[in-house]
């Protein structure tokens, strides 16, 4: 009984503790999970190598795509360089000129699955006017693709080649701002963007050329860019939310709804008929017409058209007689008399100009005149 109730007494404080034990685990695995979510800086990786799938590929697999007769003599140029760098990945290239075809084809030495479908994306890059120096960064690991097709997002030719303009900018000025904010390399040509670079810069280079064919003008989308660049440098604001931080465009240049000239108003509803209207006997027989004889009738229609000619001789001859009508003369202004009241002074202007003779410009007054005389009568003395 003694050893039980030692065992009872020690197994109190071991249950009290069990709480403060978990709660220390489950602090440790938050902490863990919010390591987890952030990616150290210049982490990669482990690139794929031949001790990953030393026995190769079962079945061979090829892809091939046509490209326009212009790219023809670039490609021809640069090919040998392209079989140079497949060559490293162990997939052959085959340039065919006279059915104007690429196909790229994996070997019984390719080891990478995925080295035939970087090959696929660089020669449908080459296809569409990416250079080979662009083109061939599509190898690396680090390095994705998109083709966006934009010829069929907007109707019109021309509005679909003002908006293409519009994403390129003044001089290329727009594309190259969007390449720098983006990491990526973008080629605008006919009725695709071809853009080749990271993920993440890849979904915002679509988001902007998708937003400018839909006529929202790209420098929307840069602001915004750039205020996401400047917020990722924080490191506290790195894991919250950035809508507060981020601009929200309004619409400003709607334009209203054309108003019709005539507006049709609406009637108020009656249960009733309208009235049928009158036909010509009716007239005629309202105004006592009818009842005249042929005679009559051409007699009245004859003074009616003669009381019409006599109003337009009228009216004519009333125009002409315009020209005629002297116009109204202004009445004329009386200018007013100058008063005399004000008398002038005489002997004061005389003695202002007596005073302004003696007052000679340039001259000496008389005093120093003397004095220079006196001074020069004693120089000749001394003489």
């Amino acid at each position: 009984m003694a050893d039980d109730d030692l065992e009872e007494v020690g197994a109190g404080p071991k249950q009290k503790e069990k709480p403060k034990h978990r709660s220390k685990k489950k602090a440790a695995a938050a902490v863990d999970e919010s390591e987890l979510l952030t990616v150290p800086d210049g982490w990669k990786e482990p690139a794929f190598t031949r001790e990953d799938n030393p026995r190769g590929l079962l079945e061979e697999s090829s892809f091939a795509t046509l490209f326009p007769k212009y790219r023809e003599a670039y490609l021809k140029e640069c090919w040998p360089l392209v079989q140079k760098a497949l060559g490293e990945h162990y997939v052959n290239a085959a340039l065919d000129l006279i059915e104007g075809s690429m196909t790229v084809t994996t070997t019984k030495k390719t080891f990478d699955p995925y080295a035939i479908i970087r090959a696929r994306d660089l020669i449908k890059l080459l296809a569409r006017s990416v250079p080979f120096e662009q083109a061939v960064r599509i190898l690396q690991d680090d390095v994705a693709c998109d083709i966006i097709k934009i010829g069929t997002l907007v109707r019109k030719r021309d509005t679909f080649i003002k908006r293409r303009g519009r994403l390129l900018g003044p001089k290329g000025s727009t594309l190259k701002a969007l390449e720098l904010l983006t990491n990526c390399y973008i080629m605008v040509q006919g009725n695709t963007v071809s853009a080749l670079g990271p993920f993440s810069g890849l979904k915002e280079v679509r988001k902007v050329v998708l937003d400018t064919m839909k006529n929202i003008h790209p420098i929307y989308n840069i602001k915004t860019l750039m205020i996401k660049r400047e917020l990722a440098k924080d490191p506290v604001l790195r894991s919250q939310s950035w809508d507060r931080f981020l601009p929200k465009f309004k619409r400003k240049n709607l334009k209203k709804r054309k108003e019709p000239k005539k507006k049709n108003t609406k009637k108020e509803y009656t249960p009733f008929p309208p009235p049928q209207p009158e036909s010509q006997i009716d007239k005629e027989l309202a105004s006592g017409e009818y009842f005249l004889k042929e005679r009559q009738k051409k007699r009245k229609r004859v003074e009616e058209i003669k009381a019409k000619q006599a109003d337009a001789l009228k009216k004519r001859q009333e125009e002409r007689n315009k020209a005629f009508i002297p116009p109204k003369e202004k009445p004329a202004v009386k200018t007013k008399k100058a008063s005399t009241e004000k008398k002038i002074d005489i002997e004061a202007i005389k003695e202002k100009v007596k005073n302004a003779k003696k007052k000679k410009l340039g001259a000496l007054p008389v005093e120093e005149v003397k004095l220079k005389m006196a001074a020069d009568e004693k120089k000749k003395k001394k003489k």
